[in-house]
């Protein structure tokens, strides 16, 4: 490997570890559909906070579950697109410099 595609690839890691240090601090929120569960994670997919609202809290242990599944599969979607961004504006940034 010649020494300037070991520094670009060197670069591309710094640059990648930039990147996830900024998805931490870059927050989705998204509720289940009827707005009684909100899931709170960063774009590197890490759960900040769950809000349960009172009622569901109260009532049947099933649909609660039902809609902290659905409001984690949201969130984690919605995280997954923000990180898919993020490191691919890193690869995209770095790739057409690399001389290949």
């Amino acid at each position: 490997m010649n020494p300037n595609m070991m520094a670009k690839l060197q670069e591309m890691q710094q640059k990648t570890e930039e990147v996830k240090k900024r998805l931490d601090t870059i927050t989705v929120e998204e509720k289940s559909p009827d707005g009684n569960v909100t899931v709170v994670m960063t774009g590197n997919r890490e759960v900040k906070d769950i809000s349960i609202a009172q009622e569901l809290q109260q009532g049947d242990p099933e649909e609660l579950q039902d809609m902290l599944v659905l409001a984690m599969n949201k969130a984690i979607a919605s995280a997954t697109k923000v990180n898919e961004a993020e490191m691919s504006s890193v690869a995209m940034g770095m790739l057409p410099n690399m001389g290949m």
